[in-house]
């Protein structure tokens, strides 16, 4: 007898079964294991699940599976199958033990492994990550710059010019992009003190500290030596604070010393708390943390800080002048490693020190070689899919060659697509390795500034002439290789032409008219049948929802106050990738009141009142979720006014939030308003402004033509 595997059956067996899940939840689009041993779940066996839309593997041996609007039923059967009602059976009388002790027991044993290296990594990104987007608008004001400077309207890369020399004009543009800079140790600060879940300003408060005028103005106060550095051309300062001696720095720009300095502030800050009483640690925590850290800051961790990164950077700097090709070839080589696992925020730290110390950076030219290759695979693919009119993938495509190009951002291309097909890195790396060559053999590439590599930076990069040529090479290498090899197996090609086939062939099916046969002469009596017979098959004819009307354009209104920002900036590769769906991410503003767009009935509603998904009578299927990572507040903070089955009507309440439980936890409020049926319309557009009212347009779709 034929047997056959359901989904929920395939996505435990893929996951090690019930005895290898620790915990496991759900939000509104993924379920989210923690297991005891992830290093055996096959990501490509994931993916090949029916109804799985991606796999998210994490540290800690954390997992996630992208499931979309379908994932509570998913969650239920899988709960619902045998193995998992046997295990949480025997889990509450076998060895005694309960959930949390195995959970402990289960990091205890990770952290012997890999898990305080997972710990640190995600140290590093969370601590950067939150920072990208005003990195990213800083470093396209410097491209502006850069161009202007190419075409000899300003002069910006004189570096011995002094503000005297310049229009008022550039100087108050180069302001702009250096507030981001100069002040990023703070920046730095805040979310690494965040990140270890003590007081983020505290954090701030301390690393400003070492930045004030008053701090600066050391170096000319009595007692105070100072001597000249020939090699780093520059005066180097001891203060003597009550006979001790206190090296001085500009920590303007440094990354390191925020991050070792947090570190520590969270022992002592944590340590504090359980010292001192809860009616009075309002007070004295902040002030025995200033106390304590402030001095230790300006006298141990900055100046160690600063060793640290000149250290590393001085290494990398003598591997670049000792063997600049074998430089310019590991680095672009190493990028499309680094980059999924969160390995690369210690070489953008390093980047960000030379520019501080060396006046400019050399990691950052090789390293355009990997972004270029990434988007020249991306194009490939987006060739591919027009050529075999495969539409999602040339959505997704479009969207991250669009980001890549013109934003530098490389996760789009990774997770939306590279990740997903094991062809594609052998032609990326290709690519990485022609273009890394062509700066090797060039000499090296300087960069005078951090930047994301795009084509709008390019005027950033020195010689221009051999960056312009080694990002070229490198992005057509990827490219001609992904259009003459493809990206995919013969199975998954055959399978997208396929779906591509049925999903024309529906379309013709649903927009042709219905063709009339030419049938004798009939006498009234059966043409009055006839008549009666297709009036009836008239009758019983489905009408199309106002959406999905052919050629139909619906805009669906904004459901709460907020800014708005590109799906792909939004910091979770499975919303900004738009595997879930196109659509928009939202900062909420004031109090974060979210009501429902239009009519409609709620289809996803968790417990945890964290998101929504709502069918709208007009055919459109949204999905709004409230904070990315929310789910795990389970519910606190979350007022849920409606329950999966309701109807709702335009502008009725959907949740109250409580913004300062979230942001007390560390999840960002950012929240994602998606179009998740974004398949059945021919383009989703975003038409709101940089700020939305609740009930202003916010996105259009378009339906297909007939």
């Amino acid at each position: 007898m034929a047997t056959t595997t359901s989904t929920p059956e395939a996505i435990l067996d893929a996951v090690g079964g019930a005895d290898n899940i620790i915990h496991f939840t759900h939000c509104a689009t993924r379920l989210r294991f923690e297991l005891k041993d992830a290093s055996g779940v096959n990501k490509a066996t994931v993916e090949a699940i029916p109804g799985v839309m991606g796999a998210v593997p994490q540290s800690g041996d954390r997992y996630q599976i992208v499931i979309g609007g379908a994932v509570q039923s998913v969650y239920d059967e899988i709960n619902s199958l045998p193995a998992m009602k046997s295990q949480s059976g025997s889990s509450g009388s076998g060895s005694g033990e309960s959930d949390a002790d195995i959970k402990a027991a289960a990091r205890a044993k990770a952290r012997g492994k890999n898990a305080m290296v997972d710990a640190f990594f995600e140290y590093l990104s969370d601590s950067f990550r939150p920072l990208l987007p005003v990195l990213l608008g800083a470093s396209l004001i410097i491209a502006g710059l850069a161009v202007l400077d190419a075409f000899g309207v300003i002069n910006a890369s004189d570096p011995n010019l002094t503000a005297a020399d310049k229009p008022a004009a550039q100087v108050f543009a180069e302001a702009m992009y250096k507030s981001v800079f100069h002040f990023l140790p703070i920046m730095v600060a805040y979310n690494a003190a965040k990140k270890l879940n003590i007081d983020p300003w505290v954090g701030a408060a301390v690393m400003a500290a070492l930045m004030t005028p008053p701090f600066l103005d050391l170096s000319k106060a009595l007692g105070t030596t100072c001597t000249h550095n020939a090699t780093l051309n520059k005066d180097l300062c001891v203060a003597h604070i009550a006979g001790v001696p206190m090296q001085l720095n500009d920590y303007s720009g440094q990354v390191f010393v925020p991050l070792m300095m947090v570190a520590i502030l969270a022992l002592v800050y944590k340590g504090l708390a359980k010292l001192i009483p809860a009616n009075v640690q309002m007070v004295f925590v902040p002030f025995f943390s200033f106390i304590i850290m402030m001095p230790v800051t300006a006298f141990i961790i900055g100046p160690a800080g600063i060793w640290v990164g000149t250290g590393l950077g001085s290494g990398l700097a003598w591997l670049n002048t000792s063997a600049p090709i074998v430089f310019a070839i590991v680095i672009p080589l190493l990028y499309p490693f680094l980059v999924p696992l969160g390995l690369h925020w210690p070489l953008n730290a390093i980047m960000l020190a030379n520019i501080s110390s060396l006046g400019y950076d050399f990691i950052q030219g090789p390293m355009g070689s990997w972004n270029f290759a990434c988007f020249g695979a991306t194009a490939g693919v987006l060739v591919l899919a027009i050529r075999d009119k495969d539409k999602v993938m040339r959505q997704t495509a479009s969207g991250a060659l669009a980001a890549g190009l013109f934003g530098g951002i490389s996760e789009p291309s990774l997770y939306g697509i590279h990740l997903r097909f094991k062809r594609i890195y052998p032609r990326l790396l290709a690519g990485c390795l022609v273009g890394g060559l062509i700066t090797g053999i060039g000499g090296g590439i300087k960069a005078s500034t951090f930047v994301f590599s795009s084509l709008l930076s390019i005027p950033v990069f020195t010689p221009m002439a051999l960056y312009g040529i080694a990002i070229a090479a490198a992005f057509a290498t990827s490219m001609s290789l992904i259009i003459l090899t493809d990206y995919r197996t013969k199975e998954e090609r055959a399978e997208a032409r396929a779906a591509a086939a049925a999903a024309e062939t529906a379309e013709v099916s649903a927009s042709a008219p219905a063709e009339v046969a030419e049938e004798p002469e009939a006498d009234s009596t059966t043409s009055a049948a006839a008549t009666t017979e297709e009036g009836d098959r008239t009758a019983k004819a489905p009408t199309p929802k106002p959406a999905l009307v052919p050629g139909a354009v619906t805009e669906i209104a904004s459901p709460l106050k907020a800014t708005t920002m590109d799906l792909d900036k939004v910091p979770d590769p499975v919303f900004s990738s738009g595997a879930v769906g196109q659509g928009v991410g939202l900062e909420p503003e004031g109090d974060i009141v979210v009501t429902a767009p239009a009519d409609g009935t709620v289809v996803v509603a968790p417990s945890s009142g964290h998101a929504f998904g709502i069918t709208l009578d007009n055919g459109v299927e949204i999905l709004i979720h409230v904070g990315l990572d929310t789910v795990n507040l389970e519910g606190k903070g979350f007022d849920v006014k409606v329950s999966q089955g309701d109807r709702v009507s335009e502008g009725q309440e959907l949740v109250r939030v409580d913004r300062s439980v979230i942001e007390q936890a560390g999840y960002p409020l950012t929240t994602p308003v998606l179009i998740t049926n974004t398949a059945s319309f021919a383009s989703v557009e975003v038409v709101g402004g940089d700020a939305v009212e609740p009930g202003e347009a916010l996105i259009k779709v378009t339906a297909p033509e007939a």
